[in-house]
């Protein structure tokens, strides 16, 4: 006999109450409610689950009962059916819950192992926890907005400009990671700021550079700290050699005897390996680097967990600040040098970009300029270090073109 929306609410007693069609009221040990339905799956029989008799009402429960039959009259599974929506659903909340902080560690995971730069690979996400995740860490990513991301770029776009365009792009990129991944939808925030922020003046800004003809004037400051520093800001401004390429350099990668430090690919910017001539002083500065430790030329004499590692990026501010000299960068220097090369060695643009480890023309100039002009660029940097050192006579050397 069918029950009755009465009859449901009046059963009491432990059992099960069929209402017909394979629907059944299960009451429990307790007097708690249940929707069951029988019915046979692929062969077998099965009791799927409805729901509480407290939130499904008798009419409700015989139209899911219903629908379950159909579909497994039809060789369908509805157990299996429910389970995979269940799951869907709860994936598409777990997705739309990613905050922006897991989104970012997500991004920066995923991007590490196509990075050379292991300082680029640190600066990346420790930029965004610096200006971003104050603000957005902790939001579900799906509710940022336009304005949270223009709240975030606002305070250092006019007065740290290169540091707010690295930014924004960071930014874009983890939206975009989202979007891609189903955890935001509409369009990427990052696009929609441009009306809200100050336009600002985008001429290049050039890291401030030593004029090249007071190097000579500074080297004896250098020569006179007897520190690992010292010594390698020396080499570095004698090789015309990036930080991270100097501080990295090690044993293996020199040629003491041919007079050639040979950098590999994968600690070059530009990903080719590069060859550099070595003059007499940029020798006798590794002369006095030798029993320091067999694998680093220029080791830090602070030891970390993992021993013994290159010198720190801010070893040569640390350096400035020591001597009590400023209004130049480390960088500076190669550009120090490229300005010699024009001014004052008169050496052929080609000769001095390939000094600095510079790509020189369009793709098909590239693909036939084989040569790295390793032997006249030896005389080039000879020339460099009389001068650097104070040795050569008079203001200006000259540098014969080849």
């Amino acid at each position: 006999m069918p029950l009755t929306a009465k009859g449901v609410e009046a059963k009491k007693e432990p059992g099960m109450y069929g209402d017909g069609g394979g629907l059944y009221l299960r009451v429990g040990p307790t007097g708690a409610k249940s929707w069951i339905v029988r019915t046979v799956i692929h062969g077998k029989r099965r009791e799927l689950g409805i729901g509480s008799a407290e939130l499904v009402s008798l009419a409700e429960a015989r139209e899911k009962a219903a629908e379950l039959r159909k579909v497994a009259r039809a060789g369908g599974d509805p157990d299996a059916d429910r389970k995979a929506a269940a799951k869907a659903a709860a994936e598409a909340a777990r997705r739309n819950l990613i905050t922006f902080g897991k989104a970012a560690e997500a991004v920066h995971a995923k991007l590490l192992p196509k990075w050379k730069n292991q300082k680029h690979a640190e600066t990346w996400i420790s930029g965004l926890k610096l200006h971003a995740f104050p603000r957005l860490g902790e939001k579900p990513i799906q509710s940022i907005t336009r304005d949270d991301v223009l709240r975030v770029l606002e305070p250092i776009w006019t007065s740290r400009v290169e540091t707010a365009r690295r930014l924004r792009q960071r930014l874009h990129t983890v939206f975009q990671w989202a979007k891609d991944e189903g955890h935001f939808a509409g369009e990427n925030p990052v696009d929609q700021i441009g009306l809200g922020l100050t336009q600002v003046n985008k001429n290049t800004a050039h890291l401030a550079a030593m004029p090249w003809r007071d190097v000579p004037a500074f080297w004896p400051q250098l020569v006179e700290r007897d520190s690992v520093s010292s010594a390698c800001l020396r080499f570095l401004i004698l090789t015309a050699a990036r930080s991270g390429e100097a501080r990295g350099a090690t044993w293996g990668e020199m040629d003491l005897e041919g007079a050639v430090w040979t950098v590999p690919a994968n600690r070059m910017k530009r990903g080719k390996a590069h060859r550099v001539p070595l003059t007499a002083e940029a020798l006798a500065i590794l002369e006095a680097m030798k029993g320091l430790d067999p694998v680093l030329c220029f080791p830090s004499p602070n030891r970390g967990k993992e021993g013994v590692r290159p010198l720190s990026d801010m070893a040569f501010k640390l350096l400035f600040n020591r001597m009590g000299v400023s209004g130049f960068t480390v960088h500076g220097f190669r550009s120090a040098f490229r300005d010699w090369c024009s001014e004052s060695a008169k050496a052929d643009p080609e000769l001095a970009e390939a000094a600095l480890s510079h790509a020189t023309g369009n793709s098909v100039v590239r693909a036939y300029a084989r040569s790295d002009l390793f032997d006249r660029r030896r005389d080039l940097m000879d020339a460099w270090s009389r001068f650097a050192t104070g040795q050569a006579s008079g203001e200006v050397v000259q540098l014969v073109r080849a």
